[in-house]
Formats: structure tokens, sequence, C-alpha cells
């Protein structure tokens, strides 16, 4: 068998197909006629759907910046033939930038507390409105959007710029903003979960909502992270410098963030129950009632068990197969664990999925593809002068 570690050629350039390019736009095209069909005989919904989507691959586009920023933080090594490839998912945020816009013009249509009137009747409501509003809203909308991006070019920016340069300060001097963007990430996604999701049922609150929703977020960037090695592998451009040891820690995270993320579900169930207060249960109660049952269940069971299970072997996370499978998995019940935090609030009573939630979802992915895709043909994919990249090829696991 060959060495898989043995010094590594020129690493090779990504070349996005004509049959690829040709998907990415058939998806674009029936998420745009999906959202015009739905705008005109069925509005409300089609903006559920449209906020699903956006919120997806928007956390998917921070999930890059994080993991990158992660990385200069801790000084790491091993992940440096990892981390461009998570850096190729923050050319969706100017796009993510452009949908928040758009979706303004239909977020009267799900949050009553921009119904003035609404407001004005609700003494809940009104307690909350200085936060609340539609002014204030659009204020962290643009600070949040605008820091992000700023990171996000500072961040990839100079790391693509050390790959002409080789200049080893630059490694340095990410140090610092990654700490920076942490901090602010930690506040920022966190309020950002709170003014799109949490708000729908502004009745209702939980103080570790942003939280959940991070742990979501890491887990499904690592699936997709995933996906885009195996993919790029079995293209035969990244070997020598993507083995299965990186595999298998990425692996591992993902692992890890799944437990994660039942511990914080459970933890948020648990507190709701064990209080038993009306403003809190009123979110649970929909969701353990008539057909929102299996939802709930086979979320429990495909966010937590099917992935603990399924990863839980050390073979399991170094078998590209199996890995895939289990990635596309979990990207699936992102979604559904969004589905589940959304859609009750409008629809107590049964689930409502069809047209409009598979068309706009796929005019958002055909739209993140495209940006990620065209990132990795115009860069390297590997940052090839990082002056910690000979720890990242020489990258061994022994557990």
């Amino acid at each position: 068998m060959a060495n898989e570690n043995a010094k590594p050629a020129q690493v090779g350039r990504y070349v996005v197909s004509t049959e690829l390019k040709t998907v990415f736009s058939i998806l674009m095209f029936l998420g745009v006629a999906g959202l015009v069909v739905g705008l005109i005989h069925d509005p409300q919904r089609v903006w559920m759907a449209y906020l699903l989507a956006f919120f997806y691959f928007t956390s998917l586009a921070l999930g890059g910046v994080f993991f990158a920023a992660l990385q200069h933080a801790t000084k790491a090594g091993w992940s440096v033939n990892v981390r461009r490839l998570t850096e190729a998912l923050t050319s969706f945020l100017p796009f993510a930038a452009l949908a928040a816009a758009v979706f303004l013009i239909g977020a009267p249509k799900l949050y009553e507390w921009l119904d003035k009137a609404k407001v004005a009747a609700d003494p809940i409501l009104s307690g909350k409105a200085a936060y609340l509003g539609a002014t204030s809203f659009v204020v962290r909308l643009v600070l949040f959007f605008g820091v992000w991006l700023y990171f996000a070019k500072v961040l990839v920016g100079k790391s693509i710029a050390q790959d002409s340069s080789g200049d080893e300060n630059i490694t340095h001097s990410l140090n610092r903003y990654s700490i920076a963007f942490l901090m602010f990430f930690a506040i920022s996604y966190s309020l950002f979960a709170v003014d799109f999701l949490m708000s729908v049922e502004p009745h209702w609150y939980s103080t570790i909502y942003g939280v959940y929703l991070f742990a979501g977020l890491f887990q499904a960037t690592m699936a997709f992270l995933i996906l885009v090695i195996l993919y790029l592998k079995k293209q035969n451009l990244l070997n020598g410098y993507v083995t299965e040891d990186h595999l298998h820690d990425l692996g591992k995270l993902l692992f890890a963030m799944t437990v994660f993320w039942a511990y914080i579900a459970f933890s948020q169930y648990m507190l709701i129950w064990y209080a038993n207060l009306p403003e809190e249960t009123k979110f649970i109660i929909p969701r353990c009632e008539g057909l929102w049952i299996p939802v709930s269940l086979l979320l429990l069971i495909g966010k937590f068990v099917v992935p603990f299970i399924a990863l839980l072997p050390r073979w399991a996370k170094r078998t590209p197969v199996h890995l895939a499978a289990v990635s596309i998995w979990v990207l699936a019940m992102q979604y559904l664990d969004l589905y589940w935090l959304v859609y009750p609030a409008y629809f107590k009573h049964a689930p409502r999925f069809g047209l409009y939630e598979v068309t706009i979802f796929a005019g958002f992915l055909g739209l993140f593809l495209f940006t990620v895709s065209r990132f990795l043909s115009r860069n390297n994919l590997v940052p090839i002068k990082d002056p910690r990249i000979h720890e990242s090829l020489h990258h061994h696991v022994t557990y």
C-alpha cells in the first residue's frame, strides 16, 4: 500500500466542470421560481422556507470562519491542510448579506413584533420593544454582517496572500484577529439566532438558544468539510496533503459536536420541563403533540442516536464511504432541526413540507455550492506556505 504521508507532489488545481455549473444554475433557477410562485400563492410559508434555507447556509459560511479562526487562535498545526477548505465556505457570506436584505421584505409576514398594533396591545411585546423593533433589528443585522465580512476578508485574504509572499508574520498576526473574531462571534451569532429564529415566538425565550444553534452550526460544518475533502480526494487533488488521519480527527470533531448538541438540547428541555413555567412550556407543548411527535422523535434519533452509534468505532472515522454517508445524514438532520424550531410556531397541529421548502432550499444550495466551487477553483486548495504546514504533512492519529 502506498504511503499517504510521503512527501506530496505539488497540490493540484480544482476545475469546476461544465456539468456542475449547469447543475448549480438549475438549482438556483428552481429557487427563484419557487420564491416567485410562493409569493403569489402563499407568501408567509414561502418566507418561512426562505428563512430556514438562509439561516442554514449562512451558518455553514460562519462555521467556515469560526473553524479557521479557531485554528489560528490555538496555533494548530494539524489542520493547516484542511483549513483552506473551510475558508472556501466564507465566500458565501457576501451573498448571505444580500439574502438578508431581501428577507427584510418578508420579515413582517413572520414576526408579529414588527406589527405596531400587536405590540401596542400586548404588554409582553411592549416590554421587549426596545430590542425587538424594526430599527434595532436592521442595525444589528448590518453590524453583524459588517463585522463578519471584515474578519472573513482579513483571515481568508491574508491566508491567500501568504501563498505568494510566504511571510510568516501573517500567521502570527492572524492569531490576534482570530481571538477578536471568536469573542465577537460568541455574542453576535447568539443574538443572530435570537433575532431570526427564536423571535418567531417572541413570548418564549431560552438563555442557551444561541449555544444550541452553535452546536448545530459546528456539527454541520464538520460534516460539509468532510464531504468536500472526500470529493476532492476522489479527484486526486489532495493526495499527500490530507490523509485518513485528518479525516479521523474531523470525524472525532463531528462525533464530539453530536454529543455536545445532545447535551445542550437535553439541558434546554430539562430546565423547561422542571420549571414548568407557562412562558417556557408553550414552546415544547406543540412539538410534543399530534403529528409533531414523529418529527421530534426523528430529530432526537436522527441527530444524536444515529450519528453517535455510527461514529463510535475507530474504523467509522477512517472509512470514506461510511463517513460520507454519516455526513450527509447529519446535514439533513441540521435542516430538520431548524424546521423543528420554526414551523411549529405557525403550523401547530401538523407539519407542512412540500414544493416551496424543496425549491428554495435548492436555490440556496446551488448558490452556496457555486460560491464555494468558484473559490476553490481560484485559489490553492492548501495554504502551501503556512509555516506550520510540516505539522499537518506529518500528522498521525494514534487513538
